[in-house]
């Protein structure tokens, strides 16, 4: 007899209602996640598809290396007798930290040279606490970060200059410096291109109808002129004569201006000890002094300009006297060599370090325009010895220098050659402005 259990068989009426149980389940999930996906599917018909390329792009603003976006920043000038220490205080920076700044920075920035007028920005997290960064703009082309947190550290940053081969070209109607603001032209370009020309050209007896033609570098700071660069090539017609002057540096030793010829600019002297001024008073062995009041020759030639204005030795020289008189005011004389002398007379004040046995350069600053002495206004009195005889030096001819050596003419004649062509085709503009006669003698006075 066996002791085996048999199983007990299932209620057909349990497993009949199991079944129904997950059908009805199964039927109610469904029903369930067919709404939930046709909702979805009206949801997505409802709002369009958008590419993420779509999303406009903020682009940061970038300053001095830096996201301006990211920093409270504040903008300022130095003021007159204003110090860092003075600036930095009021942004949470203490005297000790300034002091070490100033410590660590001297071999990149003195923190003295700060200039009033200039410009700074304070870049900070939090105005609450110390500022991050201290940053000084002495001029458009450079910049001074001043790490202000743990590192106390400056950094000096020149911006990359772009340069660009530019043309211009002029008829003189008063002045070249008038001219070439009437034709949206900088005084820099006006100053170097006299550079060029200045031992051929006297500036200060212009003819009305003279005409001007320049190739010269332009700089450009991130896409923004800055100011004038090299005169490359300069042409100027004065009554039917021409003058050209080529800038070549194919090597150290024969570096500079020369003229068609191959010859050098500098031909020993400047037609003029000052720039930006006038001739008051030429040389005249019979003109009537306006102080004295009696006929007195003039055996020099009066050159009016601004207080201040720079004097420069015309010619290589060494002093020979740097002194006072009633009548000459503050002076100076150079002696040249055994034929020349030239004198200036009524400085506000001698530069620096000249004194007599100086050897100064042509082009050196050796005083400045005053009135001291028999003078009724500011002007300097230029005055010209030749073998111990005054003389009038607008007249005075000197024999040409001797041009390049035969075996560098050929690179120059190269170099010419290129900038003629580009000076052919510049178009010389005659633009007649009328100036008020008034403010025009204003800048002469």
């Amino acid at each position: 007899m066996s002791n085996t259990k048999s199983s007990p068989k299932p209620n057909p009426i349990l497993k009949t209602g199991i079944w129904v149980l997950a059908a009805i389940v199964c039927g109610v999930a469904f029903s369930y996640f067919f709404k939930q996906s046709k909702a979805q599917s009206s949801l997505a018909a409802a709002v369009p598809e958008v590419d993420l390329g779509e999303f406009p792009i903020v682009e940061p603003t970038l300053k001095y290396g830096f996201a301006l976006d990211t920093f409270v920043s504040i903008e300022a000038m130095i003021q007159p007798n204003e110090f860092l220490g003075d600036i930095l205080g009021r942004y949470h920076v203490d005297y000790a930290a300034v002091d070490q700044l100033a410590q660590n920075s001297k071999e990149v920035f003195d923190i003295r040279n700060l200039r009033a007028g200039k410009p700074y920005m304070i870049l900070t997290k939090d105005t609450s606490l110390r500022a991050d960064y201290f940053i000084y703009e002495p001029s458009v082309y450079e910049y001074y970060v001043f790490d202000l947190k743990n590192e106390l550290q400056v950094e000096h940053v020149k911006r990359p200059i772009e340069k660009r081969i530019q043309t211009a070209g002029g008829s003189i109607q008063s002045s070249l410096w008038q001219t070439m603001v009437d034709n949206d032209l900088s005084f820099e370009l006006a100053s170097k291109m006299e550079d060029a020309l200045q031992w051929s050209i006297d500036f200060h007896h212009l003819q009305k109808g003279d005409e001007f033609k320049v190739v010269y570098e332009q700089n450009y700071i991130e896409g923004q002129e800055v100011g004038a660069g090299r005169v490359h090539a300069a042409y100027y017609r004065n009554y039917d004569n021409n003058y050209y002057a080529i800038w070549y540096d194919g090597s150290e030793e024969h570096e500079g201006y020369y003229d068609q010829e191959g010859r050098p600019m500098n031909k020993g002297f400047l037609k003029a000890p000052v720039k930006y001024s006038r001739i008051s008073s030429g040389f005249n062995p019979n003109r009537f002094h306006p102080i004295l009041k009696r006929r007195r020759p003039h055996l020099g030639t009066d050159y009016a300009a601004p207080y201040g204005t720079p004097i420069f030795a015309v010619g290589d020289g060494v002093v020979s006297k740097a002194a006072y008189t009633r009548g000459n005011g503050n002076y100076v004389k150079i002696r040249h060599d055994k034929t020349y002398e030239t004198q200036y007379l009524h400085m506000q004040k001698f530069a620096p370090g000249v004194t007599p046995g100086v050897h100064v350069k042509q082009g050196q600053i050796i005083g400045y325009v005053g009135s001291t002495g028999l003078a009724t206004g500011p002007h300097v009195c230029f005055r010209f010895w030749k073998n111990g005889k005054q003389v009038n030096h607008l007249k005075l001819e000197f024999p040409p220098p001797a041009p390049l050596p035969d075996e560098v003419l050929p690179a120059f004649y190269e170099v010419r050659d290129e900038y003629l062509k580009q000076l052919e085709t510049v178009e010389v503009k005659h633009i007649v402005v009328e100036h008020d006669t008034d403010e025009a003698e204003k800048e002469k006075s």
